[in-house]
């Protein structure tokens, strides 16, 4: 084995970690695949001879490449309000494979990267890396271009707006399929009584619609979502209904001919239903990996 085969084999080893970090960094799987590519080739252009921890060298590499990319997406969306939620991981009911496991470890659910996308460019890096990954604020203030002391105060503002915004999931698997069953049900009855009962007061809905909706629509409180009966009927007895994990969580994906026409992902918390994200927008369906449809 040559050098070169030998970095390659060695930078391999930290792919699966590298992509998990710029998922949370950029809420894209396109892009965190860049992130990664853009590490490798900076790797295989530096002399790393005197790095003793490659993991680390290449995580901060991967930092600095997502927080040039939030950066510039941040200025590319001066002046524009719209939003689109983060791209979903979807997983067979039954498990997700290794690759995926490690995406959305620690429950890193849409509902969560949404609020991760409200936070400043380094705000997101200081949390991401120090929280999601330990990696320590003497490490991460060079990134930044700040002190390891003001590094860690954009962390912990990062961690209070998470901590207020996103509801902490259920971690049992089986409740959240209850309560997501329960929602199913609901809608196909038409029973307001029982979707109410299912749903958090506070229950927050997202749609991402794509060109179609103009960007992401927010629907809040109880009342305001559960009036969205009718189309959660049509939408229950219109299209086939494929359980999945969707970053993890208890969701559905709904298809129409074997086409994926929308991906759910649900919140719950308490035995209800915290939060529901929708993503319906053909163009990035097309480019999910929904295999489960093939099942």
């Amino acid at each position: 084995m040559n050098d070169s085969d030998y970095l390659a084999d060695r930078f391999e080893a930290h792919r699966s970690h590298l992509k998990a970090v710029a998922y949370r960094m950029l809420g894209s799987l396109a892009e965190a695949d860049d992130a990664v590519q853009e590490a490798w080739l900076r790797l295989s252009r530096t002399d790393t001879s005197d790095v003793t921890n490659l993991g680390g060298w290449l995580t901060t590499v991967v930092g600095r490449v997502c927080l040039d990319m939030l950066r510039s997406r941040t200025s590319r969306r001066e002046g524009s309000f719209e939003e689109h939620l983060p791209d979903p991981v979807v997983s067979p009911a039954d498990g997700a494979d290794p690759e995926q496991q490690a995406l959305i470890a620690d429950s890193v659910g849409l509902a969560l990267l949404v609020v991760l996308e409200s936070l400043a460019p380094a705000e997101r890096l200081a949390f991401v890396l120090h929280d999601m990954f330990g990696v320590p604020f003497e490490e991460i203030a060079p990134i930044v271009g700040r002190t390891p002391a003001a590094a860690r105060k954009m962390a912990s503002r990062a961690r209070t707006r998470v901590r207020g915004a996103a509801p902490a999931p259920d971690p049992d698997l089986a409740r959240q399929r209850q309560a997501v069953n329960a929602f199913l049900a609901a809608a196909r009855d038409g029973d307001f009584h029982a979707l109410v009962a299912i749903l958090d007061p506070d229950v927050v809905l997202r749609a991402d619609r794509g060109a179609v909706g103009a960007g992401l629509v927010r629907v809040n409180g109880v009342a305001a979502v559960a009036g969205m009966l009718d189309t959660f009927h049509r939408f229950a007895t219109a299209y086939a209904v494929h359980p999945a994990l969707v970053n993890g969580m208890a969701g559905f994906v709904s298809a129409a001919d074997g086409q994926p026409m929308s991906v759910l992902s649900f919140t719950v918390a308490d035995g209800r239903i915290a939060a529901i994200d929708i993503l319906s927008d053909p163009g990035r369906l097309a480019g999910l990996d929904l295999s489960l449809l093939d099942a």
